[in-house]
């Protein structure tokens, strides 16, 4: 099968050389992403017996960053090292990691084979779902260990490998721990073939992370009222609801002003435009400058990237959108929840499925059914202070529970080691 997977690569990568020489003498950041993914690990001083840990993007690499925190200080004999695969990721691990980190070059023998006699890694750690033929291959073939940290596998992705049974077998044949987040993930591999003794269930590092990455000063966005509802990480055909639900309360006693935080900043003037087109006045973010100018405010458009968590700070009830299309999977309930807010959010939650299960079933989360039905929720919830009180105490006290994932991982990890050293 390591053949014949080659051999479409190969081909493939033949059938596309006219399109990438095209784009490489056209487009220079495209070719300057090329060349950092072929050459950047160069840069990585070589090692003998490392921690690797891979992240693909910005909130894997928070996981990562957490977990390669704790491994400096359990193992501090020990070098570790990050790879990413975006460049925001990269950038991220940079800021806020001692450790060296580089982009995880194409998956290509002739790249991934010099890549590991550089590296000599005791131990390859995959955060959440990163799974890369060649790289898991050569570490098969080469004897190192692997294991998927904090790992993920949605019900679409089960969906797709239980057709491929014998594909994700070989596949996977390197990775001696699947570290699963629930175990509605560890009975997904279990119907897969993967044996009960290559696998556990170690919880979910981002609880962690959120704890750790609790800022205790005050949040950097003005409070624009006492009483605030943040509709964050909104996506398309979620605001048009979300406008119709804030129209509600144009007049209402308790005084409910609003926050809409798209998922990408580049839609703004777009969701602007639908709040308008409701009749909503609406004031930017960037416009805010201190507590005067928000007391008129009633809806507030956030435009600037890192301050949706701090305007969650600031809030009473929360919506996390990208749950309402099952292509999205949602996004991160677990922030407000933390902080003690109500959240509501889509019934496709598939990025987060364990996260909303458990909230739902502690009455801190209240899951939707469609985006028409997001008015009557957020009426029947704003409507009872008492409520919104209760449920958020829960969505906390259920985040809380979650936590002690690192030191889980630690221990396998550990395990891990213990074997390569008695082998």
């Amino acid at each position: 099968m390591d053949i014949a997977y080659n051999i479409i690569i190969a081909a493939a990568l033949l059938l596309l050389s006219p399109y990438w020489l095209t784009r490489m003498a056209l487009d220079p950041a495209f070719r300057s992403e090329l060349i950092q993914r072929l050459r950047q690990w160069h840069s990585v001083p070589p090692q003998t017996g490392c921690l690797w840990v891979h992240a693909s993007s910005v909130g894997e690499v928070r996981v990562a960053a957490l977990l390669i925190r704790a491994l400096q200080q359990k193992f501090p004999g020990r070098a570790v090292v990050l790879s990413t695969f975006t460049p925001t990721g990269e950038a991220l691990a940079r800021n806020e990691l001692d450790c060296p980190v580089f982009r995880l070059p194409l998956d290509l023998l002739f790249l991934i084979r010099p890549l590991l006699k550089r590296l000599d890694p005791a131990l390859l750690i995959l955060i959440e779902a990163e799974f890369w033929p060649n790289l898991l291959r050569a570490c098969f073939r080469k004897q190192i260990p692997v294991m998927l940290a904090n790992g993920r596998l949605s019900a679409q992705s089960f969906a797709r490998y239980r057709k491929l049974k014998p594909w994700f077998l070989w596949l996977t044949a390197a990775v001696r721990l699947f570290a699963m987040r629930s175990q509605t993930e560890a009975d997904r591999l279990l119907q897969l073939g993967i044996e009960p003794a290559r696998m556990r269930v170690a919880g979910n590092m981002k609880f962690d992370a959120l704890t750790a990455g609790a800022d205790p000063s005050a949040p950097k966005v003005p409070q624009i009222g006492e009483n605030t509802v943040v509709f964050g990480s909104t996506r398309p055909g979620e605001e048009r609801a979300i406008a119709n639900a804030i129209a509600q309360f144009r007049q209402n006693p308790l005084n409910w002003k609003f926050i809409v935080a798209p998922r990408h900043m580049q839609r703004c003037r777009e969701v602007e435009g639908i709040l308008r087109d409701s009749g909503l006045a609406v004031t930017r973010h960037s416009e805010l400058q201190n507590a005067a100018d928000c007391e008129p405010v009633r809806v507030v458009l956030v435009d600037t990237l890192g301050v949706l968590n701090d305007y969650y700070r600031t809030g009473k009830v929360a919506f996390v959108g990208g749950g309402f299309d099952p292509k999205h999977g949602g996004h991160n309930i677990v922030e407000p929840a933390l902080l003690g807010l109500p959240v509501l959010y889509g019934k496709h939650m598939g990025n987060f499925e364990e996260e909303a299960r458990l909230l739902a079933e502690s009455g801190g989360g209240i899951p939707i059914e469609r985006p028409e039905d997001l008015a009557p929720a957020l009426e029947t919830l704003l409507n009872d202070p008492e409520e919104i009180q209760r449920r958020g105490a829960l969505a906390a006290q259920t985040v809380e529970r979650q936590q002690g994932a690192v030191n889980r991982h630690l221990e396998g990890i550990q395990s891990l080691l213990d074997k390569g050293t008695t082998a």
